[in-house]
């Protein structure tokens, strides 16, 4: 379906601070570029947004923040919808494509401490601290390093996670830098975990818009936000990510540098008990990111990924 461009172009986003705040910046930056038109901003709930009770894992992994806003753009009510890209699926539904990915914020995971530890860092909290993350890629490499801590779940949007960390329910919970500083929270960043600890999500800190893949005229208007250096990183990574058949909330983390032509990717996989854990790097030509991604996974295949994959995934089933 083709957008008449005599009408306004409708934007797809979840309800979330967060993801209201990202969208918000996009309508922004196209109405900029595009002063004659006019973008309207559709949020919805998604079935991750609604399902608090119980650990993202346990839900199910395809579309959790994505589905509903891709049935709009598959329906004509939308034109297009802005994604964390760390929430969209590597194989998305036929008929819709990525469309743009737009400059990366720091992809860092970041320590975030109650009050009364604010002299300490990860490596010096004490024995027992109880440390609140809901990703089990997270959970996983922490485990890996400090398996003296007590780790608890925890869900909400962010400032209720704030919440229960500033009441005393944890010592210190671990979040994306990005949304932190999207939300004008980054003095809340303690401490930036380094990837030697702790290798963030496939995507994040960059943003996805997702559009209708018979779309030109859409396709035409988002290129204008698309960062090919932060895309190339991302093709990189999603590459890794779908080469291993792996989803959102399996412990798989990487992290990309680019060094003039040369793109570098680092990636993991490990049990959710932190006991099992392969690692590997593949450098090659930037232009040719998706092949990088898809050599690692194989790498890390050939180092016994597949058998922990297949492990987590009978785990999370029980």
């Amino acid at each position: 379906m083709v957008a008449s461009l005599s009408r306004p172009i409708r934007i797809g986003s979840r309800k979330s601070q967060l993801a209201l705040v990202q969208t918000h910046w996009v309508q922004a930056q196209l109405q900029k570029h595009f002063v004659d038109r006019t973008f309207e901003v559709h949020a919805m709930s998604t079935q991750g947004d609604k399902i608090l009770d119980m650990a993202l894992a346990k839900i199910g992994d395809k579309g959790l923040f994505t589905k509903e806003l891709e049935l709009g753009m598959l329906n004509g009510e939308t034109d297009f919808a802005v994604h964390s890209l760390k929430d969209l699926p590597t194989r998305l539904p036929e008929g819709l494509i990525l469309g743009c990915v737009t400059e990366r914020e720091d992809p860092a995971d970041a320590l975030v401490v109650h009050a009364k530890h604010q002299d300490k860092q990860l490596e010096t909290l004490p024995e027992g601290s109880v440390i609140g993350t809901s990703s089990l890629r997270r959970l996983a490499q922490l485990r890996h390093h400090y398996p003296h801590f007590s780790f608890k779940d925890i869900r909400g949007n962010l400032n209720t996670r704030l919440q229960k960390l500033d009441s005393g329910e944890y010592d210190a919970i671990i979040l994306a830098a990005a949304g932190l500083r999207r939300l004008g929270m980054g003095d809340r960043v303690h401490q930036v975990i380094s990837p030697e600890v702790s290798l963030h999500a496939v995507g994040q800190g960059a943003l996805g818009i997702e559009c209708r893949a018979e779309d030109p005229e859409i396709l035409t208007l988002l290129k204008v936000l698309e960062h090919q250096p932060t895309a190339q990183r991302c093709y990189a990574e999603r590459a890794f990510l779908r080469e291993l058949e792996g989803g959102c909330q399996v412990p798989i983390g990487v992290n990309t540098t680019l060094d003039g032509d040369s793109l570098t990717l680092v990636g993991m996989v490990s049990s959710v008990d932190g006991q099992k854990f392969v690692k590997g790097t593949q450098t090659g030509l930037a232009t040719d990111a998706e092949a990088i991604g898809i050599q690692l996974a194989q790498q890390l295949r050939s180092q016994g990924a597949t058998e922990i994959l297949e492990e987590i995934f009978l785990e999370v089933q029980r």
